[in-house]
């Protein structure tokens, strides 16, 4: 990297680029990071009793989670909502990804792009809050189905978890849609042509051709997205019921209602570990490495 700087720059400032962005990781990422741990490795104590005998390195804040039955069942329940609004968000994005890098023109791309973006000019809570509207027992969505013929009253699409899936899926399909993109408009069309020309189907042509080619974007893309998924909050806050509660949700409480940042930073550290250990995971499963995913 430091070379490749060097070359672009000149040597001066790629050492200048270097030095910042270390400045960078280690005052803004590792840190904070740190300062949690040791807050997670610590009991919640009054002010006076900070430094006396019971301010001691323990791991009682971690148990707490493993002795909750509700907080362990909402940590797992996050954790296959969040593989699950990746997976819909994949599904969702591959096409769209598809056409946009191989079927439109250049002048039909660009505006299918400009309308993925602009919606994202407008802060995440109020575009929620709009799915808010939208979704609710008296809504628009439910006016339209009824107006149709489609159902005969009012659906509760805000009672499960099916309104977060739908908040979290358009929330962050930019995160899925131009990863895929990328991957696939590097592939090379004759490989397509040859293929559809030796007799093969669309499905075949795409999990034999395109999804191979495109795994280091699919990767970066359900990295992304399980990691924003896992520790969203607005979305599930907003449009989620008190029966889909979110893990994000009581680090929450923990910190700003609960006062205790102890057991808040420990409940976030595994959080982390989740987002971390499931990044190697996809990483694995793809045979994909950072360089791959950082390209």
């Amino acid at each position: 990297m430091f070379r490749q700087l060097q070359v672009r720059f000149g040597g001066p400032l790629a050492m200048a680029i270097v030095t910042l962005l270390g400045i960078w990781l280690i005052v803004m990422v590792t840190l904070p990071q740190l300062q949690m741990i040791e807050y997670s490795l610590k009991p919640n104590l009054l002010p006076a009793q900070i430094g006396g005998p019971e301010d001691r390195l323990t791991l009682a804040n971690y148990a707490t989670l493993f002795n909750n039955d509700i907080h362990r069942a909402i940590f797992l329940k996050t954790l296959w909502s969040s593989v699950l609004v990746t997976l819909l968000t994949l599904a969702v994005s591959y096409p769209l990804a598809w056409y946009l890098a191989k079927v439109a023109t250049p002048r039909q791309a660009a505006l299918c792009i400009l309308l993925l973006i602009v919606p994202f000019w407008i802060n995440e809570i109020l575009r929620t809050y709009s799915w808010f509207i939208i979704l609710a027992f008296r809504g628009p969505l439910n006016e339209v189905l009824m107006m149709l013929g489609l159902i005969e009253r009012p659906i509760r699409f805000l009672s499960g978890n099916g309104g977060v899936m739908v908040g979290m899926v358009y929330a962050y399909i930019l995160f899925m849609v131009f990863p895929l993109y990328n991957a696939i408009e590097s592939l090379d069309d004759n490989q397509v042509r040859a293929a559809r020309d030796l007799g093969a189907g669309t499905l075949r042509t795409h999990r034999r051709i395109v999804i191979p080619h495109a795994k280091p974007g699919i990767a970066t893309g359900c990295i992304m997205t399980f990691m924003l998924a896992a520790g969203s909050y607005a979305v599930p806050a907003l449009l989620g019921s008190p029966g889909s509660r979110w893990f994000t949700q009581i680090i929450y409480n923990w910190f700003f209602e609960g006062g205790n940042w102890n057991q808040g930073a420990a409940y976030a550290f595994l959080l982390l570990v989740l987002c971390i250990g499931f990044m190697s995971l996809v990483m694995k499963v793809f045979k994909v490495g950072l360089g791959d995913i950082g390209r």
